[in-house]
């Protein structure tokens, strides 16, 4: 029986490193197989996922020698962390290393949205020439971009945007003044970033307190044409008061890169359907060929270093 079980898509080399090391089983179709991924960590000390792989405390309870989970990313929305904490495992995220991915991912999106242009190929390929409508398309200097949660990937991209001109201001109560963070936005309660924001963009976890932060009261207070940006976690947006204020023509458009179903369903995405001023990505921005390297990466070494002792 395999010591380290990887269950979705990993670098190569990183793949390669720990089987140097150890007895290492990689198969990223076990993400998508609960049972034959139950039966396969039974003696495993280490599990790698992504964020497609369950974690759950049925998953763990027949795993009696697992030491620890590297997670290919940030998110531990999949992971039981309290079940891992009763039983003693050790969470390894990996931290920073695709910040740079997801924070170019918001600044493009925000260009785009606030543009329009580029969203017109099919208009000029069949023969149309929308100039005079996409005339009215916005620059990115001189706009405010509010990111909500201001946590790593939110400050690589405050940097980039300042860089386009751009005011950043951001809402996070749990970065207090005195954080240095801040000399990269101007810190303010939510309600003003909603009001004041020509883009707004999610940086935050899924929880409780979160789900639908972005509903309809929280889209009624944004400027008028303002666009949102969702590469954080599905769910903090109501996809359903988000698609009805770009119908109503209350937003500027949107980019979703997460959703609250995943994979999304064509019934799902069907409600997105007709609009021609919204991105839909299926939770990449996290996911460059750079990005994975040192995702995977990192993931290894901690996986590595914790069963060598070194904890």
């Amino acid at each position: 029986m395999p010591d380290i079980v990887i269950s979705e898509f990993m670098d190569e080399p990183a793949v390669a490193r720990l089987k140097d090391r150890f007895s290492t089983l990689y198969d990223p179709g076990l993400a998508e197989a609960p049972s034959r991924l139950k039966n396969e960590i039974a003696e495993a000390r280490a599990l790698i996922v992504r964020n497609r792989t369950q974690v759950s405390a049925d998953l763990l309870s027949g795993a009696d020698g697992l030491e620890c989970v590297g997670r290919l990313g940030v998110g531990l929305d999949n992971i039981d962390m309290a079940a891992c904490e009763r039983r003693g495992i050790a969470v390894y995220p990996a931290r920073g290393a695709n910040d740079l991915s997801v924070a170019e991912y918001v600044v493009t999106a925000a260009l785009m949205l606030l543009r329009g242009a580029y969203l017109a190929s099919d208009r000029v390929t069949a023969g149309d020439w929308p100039r005079q409508a996409l005339m009215a398309g916005r620059e990115a200097s001189g706009k405010v971009i509010g990111l909500i949660g201001f946590g790593g990937i939110a400050r690589a991209a405050a940097s980039r945007a300042r860089a386009l001109g751009m005011e950043v201001v951001a809402s996070d109560p749990h970065v207090p003044a005195s954080d240095r963070a801040w000399a990269e936005a101007r810190k303010v309660e939510l309600e003003t970033l909603l009001a004041e924001a020509d883009v707004v963009s999610l940086h935050l976890p899924l929880t409780e307190t979160t789900r639908h932060l972005i509903d309809g009261a929280a889209i009624a207070r944004m400027k008028a044409g303002a666009v949102v940006i969702n590469a954080a976690r599905g769910g903090v947006v109501d996809e359903e008061a988000l698609v009805d204020a770009l119908r109503q023509g209350r937003l500027g458009g949107a980019a979703l890169d997460v959703f609250e179903t995943e994979p999304l369903t064509a019934e799902a995405g069907g409600r997105f359907a007709g609009l021609s001023n919204v991105i839909l990505t299926p939770h990449i921005a996290g996911l460059s060929v750079e990005a994975n390297e040192r995702v995977s990466g990192v993931t290894a070494d901690s996986v590595i270093r914790h069963l060598e002792g070194g904890k």
